[in-house]
């Protein structure tokens, strides 16, 4: 069966080359998940991340202007910063999905946009590329 996207899957970008809006096709690895609680609405969240993303020792910090030059006239007003090197990816409804946990490589394909300052994709398709080893 071929792949119903008609994209080519080598052509998936890294999490550090997505764009800050639009569709994209990319791949890589889960960091983290995130359980909701019952209490709460069904959403199960995962951060995901290159496989050669730098410590976050290595990531550099944002420094902040002067009070003195933040009041000039003409100085632009820059957007908040976003964190390029990581993807939040978000499926409403859903407590868990089978298969999905930290160390996994996914490919995920869905609409990027930028919440609380970080990429993020709500409910994408996804193909599972990696097994961890069960030990």
């Amino acid at each position: 069966m071929g792949d119903a996207s008609g994209k080519d899957p080598a052509a998936a970008v890294p999490v550090r080359g997505l764009p800050e809006r639009g569709r994209v096709l990319c791949r890589g690895f889960i960091e983290s998940v995130t359980y909701a609680p019952a209490g709460e609405v069904a959403a199960f969240t995962a951060i995901v991340t290159d496989h050669d993303a730098p410590p976050p020792k290595a990531r550099t910090a944002v420094q902040a202007r002067p009070a003195a030059q933040a009041g000039q006239s003409g100085a632009r007003r820059k957007g908040p910063a976003v964190a390029a090197d990581r993807l939040r990816v978000i499926w409403l409804g859903r407590r868990r999905i089978p298969g999905v946990k930290a160390g996994l490589e996914l490919r995920l394909e869905g609409m990027v946009t930028v919440r609380d300052g970080l990429p993020t994709m709500f409910n994408p398709r996804y193909e599972i590329l990696s097994r961890q080893e069960e030990q």
